[in-house]
């Protein structure tokens, strides 16, 4: 155990050499991963924080039940009893057709209500439901229909379909970007790999002949890529919270033209982790394909 984790420290800290012996190519090619890593991960970002402004300003799901003309105020408000005890609601507010007409003569409408011969409004449920997607709306609203109080159930979800399908564009646009990047990740490293394996090529071949393994020579290389997969994660993570610094004056500005606050949110330790654990694995696995061919290809000249 302890000659592995000597080998494992001996390669480790020879994987450390080109960061000290050139560290301005290391630093450009730990910028252009960054980059890589940015993109994707700015998106993600920016989404998140449209989000949290969406859920700040889009208007309260709401499902409003007519009862029928036959249901008197005691039934109606029995059954908003009986539906704010159901699992799929998180509110119900019953209002009667005299609070109805109140409303309306509110808004200045009081000349046409004056000429009614009576009150022609059905008592009236409005139900704020529990999720707010437009699945669940929708099949809130299909039971709503089946009670036998109900005469007409009104459901407007337009707002909730479009915001859904933003961000799930916005999803699967993050998801291609990360697919498309991360192969460039771990194509930058694998190139950087092969450039150093053919460097080195004179010591490879000295290390061959004294009896080293292929696992022994290609163990130095991994781990410089897997820490170059996360010098860029790095520099990405860098690169994002830089961009959201310029964009947070405008950002406060517009936000306090509409009387409000809204500080930006980058990632979280969670979220941070996994960007960094994926750049390291990418990094990692673009030096693992490196060196497995380049050595075949040394090999092979031999």
């Amino acid at each position: 155990m302890k000659a592995w984790l000597g080998h494992h420290l001996h390669s480790l800290k020879t994987a450390l050499h080109p960061f000290r012996d050139a560290p301005l190519a290391t630093l450009f090619t730990a910028l252009v991963i960054g980059v890589a890593v940015a993109l994707p991960v700015g998106l993600y970002v920016l989404l998140g924080n449209l989000e949290r402004a969406a859920g700040g300003v889009k208007p309260d799901a709401e499902v409003t039940l007519f009862l029928k003309s036959g249901i008197g105020e005691p039934q109606g408000r029995e059954l908003a009893s009986r539906l704010g005890r159901d699992a799929d609601v998180a509110d119900v507010r019953f209002i009667s057709r005299t609070e109805g007409i109140d409303k309306l003569e509110a808004l200045g409408l009081a000349d046409i209500t004056a000429g009614l011969p009576e009150n022609p409004l059905p008592h009236t449920l409005v139900l704020k439901p529990r999720e707010e997607n437009p699945q669940a709306m929708e099949a809130l609203a299909t039971r709503l229909r089946g009670l036998p109080e109900s005469d007409r159930v009104l459901l407007d979800t337009d707002w909730v379909k479009r915001l859904a399908a933003l961000m799930d564009l916005g999803q699967d646009l993050v998801f291609m970007l990360s697919a498309v990047l991360g192969l460039a990740l771990a194509a930058i490293t694998a190139n950087t790999i092969r450039l150093q394996i053919y460097a080195r090529r004179d010591e490879i071949e000295v290390a061959r002949l004294i009896g080293a393994t292929d696992r022994f020579i290609r163990r130095p290389f991994l781990y410089f890529g897997g820490l170059q997969g996360l010098v860029g994660g790095l520099a990405g993570w860098a690169l994002v919270l830089l961009g959201l610094a310029l964009i947070e004056g405008s950002v406060q500005k517009v936000a306090t033209a509409y009387g409000a606050s809204f500080p930006l949110h980058g990632l979280g330790p969670l979220e941070l982790t996994v960007v960094l654990t994926l750049s390291m694995i990418l990094g990692w696995l673009g030096a693992f394909f490196a060196v497995g061919q380049t050595l075949r290809k040394l090999e092979s000249t031999l």
